[in-house]
């Protein structure tokens, strides 16, 4: 395995941890390998887990940089934790339930290298049970949330306006410049990151990738979408640690997370009254699911339950203009 130690890396490896100990070595296990031949350094920044992660990763992985926040600093600060400690030339995102396949790294860095107008790039991302998973986006927008709310999106996934954010009609093995990608695997242009910002930490979790690509589109940079990096994404492994959350319907995401950050992007890139519009959909959409399962216990109550998550999202962000204090 080719590392690095006094020369400048190609590839830093920054995984963020949060109680996902076992997940996390099947991780670093499959970056080391798809990392192979290339000179690069891997870093995890642990999240004040409580589960022995950070004990499992000077155990056995040694040459692994281990950063220990104090506290979990969230998905954003505990990346810029990992950026401020990176010396490589690209910056290679890994969430810690995604596991890249052999090549994929190497691919990256010759295309990312191939094409300099690319400051972040995203791969095909594919679920537990060998699915794919949306790996490239349009931006969130209130007709974007009405449609996923509505259930129109997922009914008429081959529509290019009812599948529009998870541009679930394109073919998924096409390339292509989207608006962004998750951050559970990507590569990104460390050069543009020194000029330009790493993640906007008041997105403790959630949208922060959204937030840093609609600023990097902003400045010129391209965003692509390339299916041929391929990993691997179980998807929601540290949500399902947080016992104090609501978790959202599908178990992927903290709803009471999501709305707070859903609320800061709105209002930070299009202003109160979309974010207020934002809002008043899930709200709206939520009353008129409770009135209507007169029938259904389960779901007035689940509807209740979202509509009292988002109203307490708002107070505490001001309306998007804040975010709380962390760790939430």
């Amino acid at each position: 395995m080719k590392t690095c130690s006094s020369a400048t890396p190609d590839l830093s490896i920054i995984v963020v941890s949060f109680n996902t100990r076992d997940i996390l070595r099947r991780s670093l296990r499959a970056v080391a390998a798809a990392a192979d031949g290339i000179a690069h350094e891997i870093i995890v920044v642990d999240n004040a887990s409580h589960d022995g992660s950070a004990d499992m990763v000077v155990a056995e992985f040694p040459a692994v940089k281990l950063l220990r926040a104090p506290h979990n600093l969230g998905f954003a600060a505990a990346n810029n934790l990992g950026y401020r400690a990176a010396a490589g030339e690209f910056l290679v995102l890994v969430n810690p339930d995604a596991f890249p396949e052999p090549g994929a790294l190497q691919a990256g860095l010759e295309r990312m290298r191939a094409r300099p107008g690319v400051a972040l790039a995203g791969g095909l991302l594919i679920g537990k049970h060998g699915e794919p998973e949306p790996s490239a986006r349009l931006f969130p927008s209130p007709l974007n949330d009405f449609l996923s709310l509505s259930g129109l999106a997922a009914r008429f996934p081959r529509s290019r306006l009812f599948g529009r954010f998870d541009r679930t009609w394109a073919d998924p093995a096409e390339p292509a410049a989207v608006d962004w990608v998750p951050g559970a695997f990507c590569l990104i242009r460390k050069a543009v990151l020194d000029r330009l910002g790493f993640f906007d930490e008041r997105f403790f979790l959630y949208y922060e990738e959204v937030d840093l690509c609609r600023r990097l589109r902003a400045a010129g940079h391209g965003i692509e979408y390339w299916p041929d990096l391929r990993a691997t994404h179980w998807g929601g492994e540290s949500s399902k640690t947080v016992t104090t959350q609501r978790i959202s319907r599908n178990g992927s995401q903290l709803t009471l997370w999501r709305m707070r950050s859903a609320l800061l992007y709105y209002r930070k890139h299009h202003g109160w009254a979309v974010a207020r519009l934002a809002a008043a959909i899930e709200l709206g959409w939520h009353a008129l699911r409770r009135w209507r399962n007169t029938g259904s216990a389960d779901k007035r109550a689940d509807s209740a339950e979202v509509m009292a998550t988002m109203r307490q999202a708002w107070r505490e962000t001001l309306g998007g203009r804040v975010a709380p204090p962390t760790p939430w």
